[in-house]
């Protein structure tokens, strides 16, 4: 397939620039796979659309604050970094800017009483650099103080102490993503508990989220581009919940393409052979879910709109057809419905 199939043409004023007003207030589309209807909602109808015995899987990867803003301790010259990952030994994998400024040896200080420091180690991937900090107290804690929220390249304005909260899910417990999953910004407690309270399960998952999710798709052949490489976990218990519901016949609802990547990447044949079922435990994906792919554990999906040439878009047609999501895409920007990380939401049941 090729990359142009797709492409979809999304005037700027669309892209959301600040989170809606109230979580669950944003708008919902709801596709019906089974009649091709589409309804306008919002995101507190959800709940309509759930059923006792049915569960979502939720991602509870945290953001942290990754973008930090220093000075080379030779030169006093202005660096800015951006956290993309945590190494083995210590180290974290950063996108600088300036690029050609920051060189092997070079020590960044990011902190004025010199206690929060960073030296390049080495060069990664893509024109990264591998970067080991030197630092006092509780190192999450200490970028909590100084780092600034990561919003993604399309967000054209600083982050605020507003996207400290809204950029994150009110689920999120565990350090290490650059990006937010975002389908999951639309959730409240209340939305939560009323979901519980209906008889739908709860099952909780970590992906980190990289910054792979906002790089382009650079062959026209989609079938050549390698997906970025992430790390996953899945306790016993949430494998338990999802593996039960399958078995029971409810549906497995993601919420978010992150938690759709991560059980389909631990499904497993089951013992009698008959269908899969997800395997407990921590693991490394890079699955590249496009048309043609047959899910082995999801049934329905929650997900906000995604980028144009995107692998988010094409995991979506590979849950629903190509050309009825570019159609139900048009529909939205027709009914001017906010997209990307921002935006609003979409119900593939």
């Amino acid at each position: 397939m090729h990359i142009t199939e797709f492409d979809y043409h999304l005037p700027e004023e669309l892209i959301a620039q600040k989170p809606s007003d109230k979580r669950d207030m944003s708008r919902l589309m709801v596709l019906h796979r089974s009649s091709g209807k589409i309804e306008h909602r919002h995101f507190c109808d959800i709940i309509e659309y759930l059923r006792e015995g049915d569960c979502l899987v939720l991602n509870n990867s945290k953001v942290i604050p990754a973008r930090l803003f220093g000075v080379k301790k030779e030169t006093g010259a202005k660096i800015e970094f951006l956290l993309i990952k945590s190494l083995p030994d210590g180290c974290w994998e950063t996108l600088v800017r300036p690029g050609k400024r920051v060189k092997e040896g070079d020590i960044i200080s990011f902190s004025e009483d010199k206690r929060f420091e960073a030296k390049v180690e080495g060069y990664g991937s893509e024109g990264t650099r591998i970067v080991r900090f030197d630092y006092e107290g509780i190192f999450f804690e200490r970028l909590e103080e100084l780092g600034k929220m990561p919003l993604p390249p399309y967000i054209r304005r600083e982050s605020t102490d507003v996207d400290r909260e809204r950029y994150q899910t009110v689920y999120s417990r565990i350090d290490g993503s650059v990006a937010a999953p975002t389908a999951g910004l639309h959730f409240t407690e209340e939305l939560l508990e009323q979901i519980k309270q209906k008889g739908v399960k709860l099952a909780y998952v970590t992906l980190h989220v990289g910054i792979g999710t906002f790089r382009p798709v650079s062959c026209d052949i989609i079938e050549e581009h390698k997906m970025h490489f992430e790390e996953y976990e899945i306790s016993s218990e949430s494998a338990q919940i999802i593996n039960d519901t399958k078995k029971k016949g409810g549906r497995v609802i993601c919420v978010g393409t992150t938690s759709c990547r991560t059980i389909e990447s631990a499904a497993m044949p089951c013992e009698d052979g008959n269908g899969f079922e997800v395997k407990a435990g921590a693991g490394g994906t890079d699955i590249f879910i496009y048309p043609g792919y047959e899910f082995k554990i999801l049934d329905s999906l929650i997900t906000n709109f995604h980028l144009p040439k995107s692998t988010l878009l094409m995991l979506i047609s590979a849950l629903y057809n190509k050309e009825d999501i570019l159609k139900a895409y048009e529909i939205a920007i027709k009914e001017k419905y906010r997209f990307f990380s921002y935006g609003d939401a979409m119900f593939i049941e």
